[in-house]
């Protein structure tokens, strides 16, 4: 974590200046340049704010103060900003780099902001100057301190909390994380009658449900990767939502525990096209319910499959050109050498595992979908 000599010297301004004059270089070259004062520090900013220009755009276009620890467990600006809750007052618990309270900056009128370590709540500040925001507090407090002494009441309680254990160690149980949501939730309801809560894209939906039966649980995905599970404990469930963010933004909820019935024995010969679900359907175990009446699909892992191109479709979609029983002495005879692009969905093997046993290599000669349904394995041969 960043100490106080360190944030003494990122606002210093010879440290300022020469960031801002040396952006656009190679980091490493910044490091070995003698010219360059603090040549270091100023390298590690630089680097990272190459990194901002993607994850925090804000942040690099206003030079904000990235430390390196806070800038890898901070949430994107693109996720932070999908979060819906709005209104007058939000308490967020868990500021770090101030990402989240940044987006809820836009949304409400007063954002109060708590982080335990001075030195990462100093940055917060700067960073909220520099940014020119002016509706955000940041109060150098722990959660459990802050909400024992407060008189304050807010529409929102808004929580982030750290995974980490203090050994590096990840952790997906709430009652482990920093702060324990759990064991705060009395003091939380004291000040807010809602609350919003950020976990691990590891967290399972089942047990956001469980511990707070009335919520809706979003899983969040950027760009077909997951990044977060979300928890709306605000009355407005019990729901399951699955968010696609990237070129469109697209939702499917539903009530938990819908079913849709199984399709019968699979007859490959009937299928003329792929579709694989986005990540956040298969996280939120909404894949067949959302494909239910467009496609054919035996697990929630794995890929759907139609006769005819379907359409809205959260996913990808490729045309087929045959279906055939995984052989992988067959494909060795006549693709090694190859160059392969493969998927993968309820296949037990990894896909460099399956290039290595077939001999392929990295290409677009061939595109390849491996997967079981019924009992057997199959290869689906994409154009």
């Amino acid at each position: 974590m960043i100490t106080p000599e360190e944030y003494e010297l990122l606002v210093s301004d010879a440290v300022v200046r020469a960031i801002a004059a040396n952006r656009g270089r190679d980091p490493l070259e910044v490091a070995l340049d003698a010219r360059v004062p603090h040549a270091r520090a100023v390298a590690t900013q630089i680097k990272y704010l190459t990194r901002a220009e993607s994850k925090l755009p804000s942040y690099a276009a206003a030079q904000c103060i990235l430390p390196p620890l806070a800038f890898e467990q901070a949430s994107s600006e693109r996720c932070a900003a999908h979060k819906r809750l709005g209104g007058d007052a939000v308490l967020d618990l868990t500021c770090g780099l101030g990402v989240d309270a940044l987006a809820l900056s836009r949304r409400f009128r007063c954002v109060v902001t708590l982080e335990r370590n001075e030195v990462l709540a100093q940055v917060a500040r700067e960073n909220f100057r520099r940014l020119g925001v002016a509706n955000v507090e940041v109060v150098g407090a722990a959660a459990e301190e802050y909400l024992q002494r407060t008189e304050e009441r807010f529409d929102w309680v808004y929580a982030d909390p750290d995974r980490r254990s203090a050994e590096g160690r990840k952790l997906v149980r709430l009652e482990e994380c920093s702060p324990s949501i759990p064991a705060l939730l009395p003091a939380i309801r004291r000040v807010a009658g809602r609350l919003c809560l950020k976990n691990s894209p590891l967290f399972d939906v089942d047990e956001a449900l469980r511990l707070f039966p009335d919520c809706r649980a979003e899983v969040v995905s950027l760009d077909g990767e997951c990044k977060e599970v979300m928890v709306y404990d605000d009355g407005s469930g019990p729901a399951v939502t699955a968010t696609a963010l990237g070129e469109s933004d697209r939702s499917f909820t539903a009530a938990p525990g819908t079913e849709t019935p199984f399709p019968g024995a699979f007859d490959p010969a009937r299928y003329g096209w792929l579709a694989v679900p986005d990540v956040a359907l298969q996280k939120a175990r909404l894949a067949r319910l959302h494909l239910a009446g467009k496609a054919d699909m035996w697990s929630d892992n794995g890929f759907a499959f139609s006769a005819d191109r379907p359409e809205e479709i959260i996913g990808r979609i490729f045309a087929i050109e045959r279906i055939d029983p995984y052989d992988p002495r067959q494909l060795r005879r006549e693709l090694k050498g190859c160059g392969a692009t493969i998927l993968k969905r309820d296949f037990p093997l990894p896909a460099d595992e399956i290039m290595r046993r077939l001999g392929l290599r990295a290409g677009d000669r061939v595109r390849l979908a491996f997967t079981k349904i019924d009992g057997r394995f199959w290869t689906i041969r994409l154009k």
